[in-house]
């Protein structure tokens, strides 16, 4: 399943950069998870990095409202990184 980011975002920007996918972008108070382009970092990494480098515990967390296989993701890291 795709990532979002919680209300618990203090804006630090360490998630943007580390976004393969160019998914995290910022908005007025948080910076947010576009899910048509999060894969977990499936295909590049072998775990989130916006979780990894966010500085706030469960800040980062996986997005229940967009459930997604690894074969899913994977099919996903195809089309956006051909």
């Amino acid at each position: 399943m795709a990532y979002m980011i919680t209300d618990e975002c203090i804006s630090c920007g360490a998630c943007e950069p580390e976004c393969p996918n160019k998914a995290i972008r910022e908005e007025e108070t948080l910076y947010v998870v576009d899910p048509d382009k999060c894969t977990e970092c499936v295909g590049h990494f072998d775990s989130p990095k916006c979780a990894e480098v966010c500085p706030v515990d469960m800040c980062c967390v996986p997005d229940s409202k967009h459930k997604e296989t690894k074969e899913q993701l994977m099919e996903k890291y195809k089309k956006l990184n051909p």
